[in-house]
């Protein structure tokens, strides 16, 4: 099925539910991008349909993925060129690959769209700075530690790379693009999510640490790690799947920053935690090996939860945490992100 054949298909269903999606996101379809680090492409699923609807070819062991604000371009860490692959939002072909200064891991996109954050996780570790307009590296930002995933704050403020060997989160200016603060941990850092202040500003950073199953509260303001919560223990007659170099991997705030959903790769399960008080509501078993990541609808309905060692794609109706569809798509499928596309 063609991107133009999925955008009649989907345009129905997409009614009632662009209602709830902000504004920026009325002009575009959402869909899900999905890289498969096993393989050499990218997966474009459309969430009204639940298929797949378009695939990016040749990036060789892809690991992050996102789109600019307008959708025009999509951006793909490509760890075996060590580049940041664009690829053009109509057509899902490859049109430019910006050399970085390292292997690649997770990366991030600005707010406006005119900067993408790029994670090298090679020794002694930084965040490569690529303008977007002459899609060219500007700038390689030092930090405490090889970077496995970098972010951007909702308010677009800063950026927040990871780094799972040197245990750290490095908070750094958007502005400046240089770094503001650090804070260690004493496990490797994993994947992250934020909450918002009623200004939009960050209130707490959900942190998953290398063979922790649950996550950690780091404060932004007063930048101390506040609660750490441990996932609940597998119900009777399940056992422990053990993958990788960590048991939480995949975390998620919903937009209107009233739950947290939460994978666990050793119980094969996501849970949802209610905010702020970080109560457990619900979770769903996964018939499948290794839930890996996790991204959100923009009107906070679905979650994807790719599962890497099954190839599979998980949709879940967040209201009621059961899964509505399986998605197959490539071969180990890790990194997703939710886009707006034309």
């Amino acid at each position: 099925m063609t991107t133009s054949h999925a955008r009649i298909l989907g345009l129905t269903a997409l009614a009632v539910a662009l209602l709830a999606i902000p504004l920026a996101a009325a002009t575009g379809n959402v869909r899900i991008l999905q890289t498969n680090s096993a393989g050499d492409n990218v997966h474009v699923i459309d969430p009204a349909t639940n298929k797949v609807v378009g695939t990016i070819e040749g990036i060789e062991v892809g690991h992050g993925v996102v789109a600019a604000p307008d959708g025009s371009r999509i951006y793909v860490s490509n760890e075996a060129d060590h580049t940041l692959d664009v690829a053009d939002g109509k057509t899902l072909k490859v049109i430019k690959k910006i050399p970085l200064s390292g292997r690649p891991n997770n990366i991030a996109v600005g707010k406006d769209g005119r900067r993408v954050y790029v994670s090298i996780n090679v020794a002694p570790g930084a965040v490569d700075v690529i303008d977007t307009a002459s899609q060219t590296r500007v700038k390689s930002i030092p930090t405490q530690g090889q970077v496995h995933n970098t972010y951007v704050t909702p308010d677009g403020r800063y950026v927040v790379a990871g780094s799972i060997v040197g245990s750290t989160v490095n908070v750094i200016d958007a502005k400046t693009e240089e770094t503001t603060w650090v804070h260690k941990f004493d496990l490797g850092v994993r994947p992250m999510a934020f909450s918002q202040n009623p200004d939009g500003s960050t209130k707490w950073v959900f942190v998953q640490l290398s063979e922790l199953n649950g996550f950690a509260v780091l404060d932004f303001a007063t930048r101390k790690e506040v609660n750490r919560i441990t996932l609940p223990a597998l119900t009777a007659g399940r056992k422990e799947v053990k993958v990788g170099g960590n048991a939480s991997h995949g975390v998620a705030v919903t937009p209107d920053q009233k739950s947290l959903i939460v994978n666990s790769r050793l119980n094969s399960a996501v849970y949802k935690y209610s905010l702020p008080d970080l109560k457990l509501v619900a979770q769903t078993e996964i018939n499948g090996i290794d839930p890996n990541w996790v991204t959100l609808t923009p009107d906070g309905k679905l979650a994807y939860v790719a599962i890497a060692g099954s190839d599979w794609v998980s949709a879940i109706d967040i209201a009621s945490m059961k899964q509505v569809a399986k998605i197959p798509v490539g071969y180990v499928p890790k990194r997703n992100a939710t886009a707006i596309l034309p």
